[in-house]
């Protein structure tokens, strides 16, 4: 059964980088759609950007980070990659990564995977 583990969380003043990876083990990982969701207090589940699987490495990214985050695999590695750059308050959230063998989007359904999550705190 694969297992996904997120690290790289923190707290980090607006305007700052982060970096979070995602490792994970028990799948032929470069088959899979990696995607990173987030979710804040009382918040529900959004999405934050998903990557293709291997061959096809199509990108897509929601609005509230267009821009501002980069999503990255290094399938040697089996880790998928959130760069987080001009952060802010309000991307306050746990982050969670998660794999499907679909396309993936932005309804977290799909992915049927999920990491225990890495809290990140922007503080202003």
């Amino acid at each position: 059964q694969v297992q996904l583990v997120e690290s790289g969380g923190g707290l980090v003043q607006a305007g700052g980088s982060l970096r979070l990876s995602c490792t994970a083990s028990g799948r032929t990982f470069s088959s899979y759609t990696m995607g990173w969701f987030r979710q804040a207090p009382g918040k529900e589940r959004e999405f934050v950007a998903r990557i293709s699987r291997l061959g096809i490495n199509y990108t897509y990214y929601g609005d509230n980070v267009k821009g501002r985050f980069t999503i990255s695999r290094d399938n040697a590695k089996n880790t998928v990659y959130l760069q987080m750059n001009s952060l802010k308050p309000e991307d306050t959230a746990v982050y969670y990564c998660a794999t499907t063998l679909g396309l993936g989007g932005r309804d977290p359904a799909p992915y049927d995977t999920w990491g225990q999550g890495t809290q990140v705190t922007v503080s202003s």
